[in-house]
């Protein structure tokens, strides 16, 4: 008992030390950046200065279409989240919680998980053109096969001893899933929902800069490339780079609530 303050009270200072940690590379590479593009040893169409980067949303006009270009991937990313994350839940919890489903569905699921999905895009803008609907379609699969793996992960991982314990107490198939399976698996489809978002978030750019066509980051870094503007370039792979972080932190954070209840049984 007397272990739980001091372990508690260890967690901020230790999380501080990390995030300090982690600001040690990120900010040796600004110091170096800002000496190179002030020194005059790289020319400016190649490295642009940080200020002129921080500036340019706001007083370029080119830069200042980041923000409808950003809202617009971030409006994919939820749909085809939303789309990808609830089919891999289901197929996985399936082929999880029935051994004929994972016989019948398991072989042909590895199969196609083993095809990079950037092999799709040919496929997809053939059948759907080069609108909206083959990006989100790419995008919810780049979010479905980490859910359904993990989904599977999890229910497969519990182990058989509880599932005994339900067979003795003749727990019914709803009060099985609610008290036995959904506990055991959650972690594991956390992790999964973990994951699936961030590769969402990069396939949603990808999808965008290798289909062209329509507003969003990664024809905001098309668009940069295209007119040889290195300052928008840099700002979208900023923005990109920043936007994965902060999902990776939010889940996080918010898993991390979700599942209080683990720390409070250990």
């Amino acid at each position: 008992m007397s272990d739980a303050p001091s372990l508690r009270s260890a967690r901020p200072s230790f999380n501080a030390g990390a995030l300090g940690r982690g600001l040690v590379i990120p900010g040796l590479i600004v110091i170096a950046w800002t000496v190179v593009t002030h020194g005059g040893l790289v020319s400016s169409n190649l490295l642009v200065p940080i200020e002129r980067i921080i500036a340019l949303p706001f007083t370029d006009e080119a830069g200042v279409q980041l923000w409808p270009a950003l809202l617009a991937s971030i409006v994919r990313l939820i749909f085809g989240f939303a789309i990808g994350a609830s089919a891999g839940i289901a197929l996985g919890g399936l082929m999880g919680a029935s051994r004929l489903a994972d016989r019948a569905l398991g072989p042909s699921f590895n199969a196609l998980r083993q095809i990079t999905l950037f092999a799709w895009i040919p496929l997809l803008t053939a059948w759907f053109g080069n609108g909206d609907m083959p990006k989100i379609i790419y995008v919810a699969m780049s979010a479905f096969f980490p859910a359904a793996l993990n989904s599977y992960i999890g229910l497969r991982g519990i182990s058989a001893q509880y599932f005994e314990v339900a067979s003795v107490l003749r727990l019914s198939r709803l009060t099985r899933i609610r008290k036995l399976l959904l506990p055991g698996a959650l972690p594991s489809i956390f992790v999964g929902l973990q994951i699936a978002l961030i590769t969402a978030w990069l396939g949603t750019v990808s999808s965008e800069y290798a289909m062209g066509n329509g507003r969003g980051l990664g024809g905001f870094l098309l668009e940069g490339r295209g007119q040889f503007r290195m300052d928008v370039v840099v700002l979208g792979v900023v923005v990109l780079a920043l936007v994965g972080y902060l999902i990776n932190v939010g889940c996080a954070k918010v898993f991390r609530r979700l599942l209080a209840w683990q720390g409070d049984n250990k």
